[in-house]
């Protein structure tokens, strides 16, 4: 039973640049450079039946290529800080891709996802201080990365874990 998701992925320069932002927060899990992405829609474990559906579905995605850029840190969790990410500046294709995700998964069964947050999860926090998160995104929360280009999205699946990967592509999808 594979746990799926939809994704675009984070071109090598962008993240050789995410990785300079490790350290500085005791007990983080890092997440490998190779497994950054920004998730469109999570699904789950699905049987593989639901899985062919989800792939095919997919394929009838029609949307243009567009740019993305990551504009500040920050983390979720609030009093009690559970990973640190790097957000995705506002943009309306991403927006509208994540939106159609979310349309296709709830036409073959799935539950709606919460409010949707573009992101690349840097760091899973355990008994992070939140003071030790606070001083990390002072002295780090300014970031940009240059803009990226998006030609494509993919289906990823995962094994059962913490999360951070290993992530495989079983699909990907152009974007025109």
């Amino acid at each position: 039973m594979p746990r799926l998701f939809t994704a675009i992925e984070i071109p090598e320069e962008v993240g050789s640049g995410l990785t300079l932002l490790r350290g500085g927060i005791s007990g983080a899990r890092w997440i490998n450079p190779e497994f950054y992405h920004v998730t469109l829609r999570f699904v789950g474990d699905v049987d593989d039946a639901l899985a062919r559906d989800i792939a095919q579905m997919l394929g009838q995605v029609r949307r243009k290529a567009f740019d993305v850029v990551l504009d500040g840190l920050d983390q979720f969790g609030g009093h009690k800080p559970r990973a640190v990410f790097a957000s995705v500046k506002a943009n309306t294709a991403l927006l509208e891709l994540q939106a159609e995700h979310e349309r296709i998964m709830q036409r073959l069964g799935l539950s709606p996802e919460r409010t949707y947050k573009p992101h690349v999860t840097l760091a899973r926090l355990r008994d992070a201080s939140t003071r030790q998160v606070a001083d990390y995104l002072a002295l780090r929360g300014l970031y940009r990365s240059t803009p990226f280009h998006v030609p494509r999205f993919v289906l990823y699946s995962s094994r059962d874990s913490v999360g951070g990967g290993p992530y495989i592509v079983e699909a990907e999808y152009p974007l025109t």
